[in-house]
């Protein structure tokens, strides 16, 4: 029996590496152009979305981007296609490509946070709303993300070597077993992953079962009031709005905990391997699927923009028709 789960889980494991040759670059064409069009689009500012709320969006979307380039295009394609990449196993710039990705993962990660918390005040607090929901307050939330992630992910530099080995794991560069079963770097990369996106698992769960409750609680007693003042329309247009923002939220934060969950229970448990605590055995292809997930969450936040928002979805096909218009204007001429 032992024998046969063996052979299944090195079946499955095999035909997850030979299905990534396919589903890394059709990811690739399709995410790139994807995230383009949807920073092009949210950047024009006429999806009906406050300024605030477009500017998360589009750092979301611009990190997301990041991701794509130095993760999927850099990192797990070369590893899927080795034989074609060989002379870039020759540069010496691992720990800086390390460096950067984990960065922009961060940042991608983080954004998604600090958009599901200025979208908790904007609808739990509506005296704070006023201060925190702004603009400005969006744009040095931001940066100051961007600049901790920075210093944070700088570790790497230390941790990693500058070799490449693209071995498909955590890491994918050139280690010693001292660092693997060092204390001292496994503490720090178990930190690493802990903050980034355990942490943020915890506290986007967190700030969605308050802003939930906030919304229960408060459609009941406005339709109570409704309710009394007698002849009003059936539908209100505050609750309306709140459904919508709820939903958008709703789906950009619980696509973020479902397409990264498999990528973090592994990494954590395989670093926890290292260092001696070995009770519970993962099969290898968990890693790959989580992989997989993960990045796919970077071409995801379009196809829920499209689905909630109509305004977008009116931008996107303006956009998708423009071609046809410059055409036809070209034919009459």
């Amino acid at each position: 029996m032992e024998a046969t789960r063996s052979f299944n889980e090195v079946r499955l494991y095999i035909f997850l590496l030979k299905a990534q040759r396919i589903y890394y670059p059709l990811l690739a064409v399709i995410a790139v152009p994807v995230n383009t069009v949807t920073i092009g689009i949210l950047s024009r500012g006429k999806c009906g979305l406050s300024r605030c709320v477009t500017r998360y969006l589009v750092a979301m979307a611009a990190a997301d981007f990041l991701v794509i380039i130095l993760d999927l295009i850099l990192r797990q394609i070369p590893i899927a296609f080795i034989v074609h990449f060989l002379p870039m196993l020759d540069l010496p710039i691992c720990n800086v490509h390390a460096v950067l990705l984990h960065t922009a993962t961060d940042c991608s990660i983080w954004f998604t946070v600090t958009f599901t918390f200025d979208r908790f005040v904007a609808i739990n607090w509506q005296k704070l709303k006023v201060k925190y929901c702004t603009e400005r307050t969006a744009a040095a939330v931001l940066g100051t993300v961007t600049v901790l992630s920075c210093l944070k992910n700088s570790t790497w530099y230390f941790t990693l070597t500058e070799q490449y080995a693209y071995l498909n794991f955590p890491w994918f560069c050139a280690i010693s077993f001292e660092f693997l079963e060092s204390p001292i770097w496994g503490t720090v990369e178990v930190l690493h992953y802990f903050l980034s996106p355990g942490l943020p698992f915890a506290l986007i769960l967190l700030l969605n079962v308050f802003t939930v409750r906030h919304i229960v609680a408060a459609t009941r007693v406005r339709r109570r009031l409704r309710a009394h003042s007698g002849g009003a329309s059936p539908i209100d247009p505050e609750v309306v709005s709140r459904r919508k923002s709820i939903i958008l939220l709703f789906f950009i934060s619980w696509n973020f905990i479902l397409l990264w969950a498999v990528f973090l229970v592994y990494t954590i448990w395989f670093r926890m391997w290292w260092l001696g605590f070995q009770s519970v055995i993962i099969p290898l292809f968990v890693q790959e699927i989580g992989f997989m997930l993960q990045l796919l969450s970077c071409c995801t936040n379009t196809s829920i923009y499209t689905a909630t928002q109509t305004k977008f979805r009116e931008q996107l096909k303006i956009l998708l028709q423009y071609p046809i218009v410059l055409i036809r204007e070209f034919n009459k001429k």
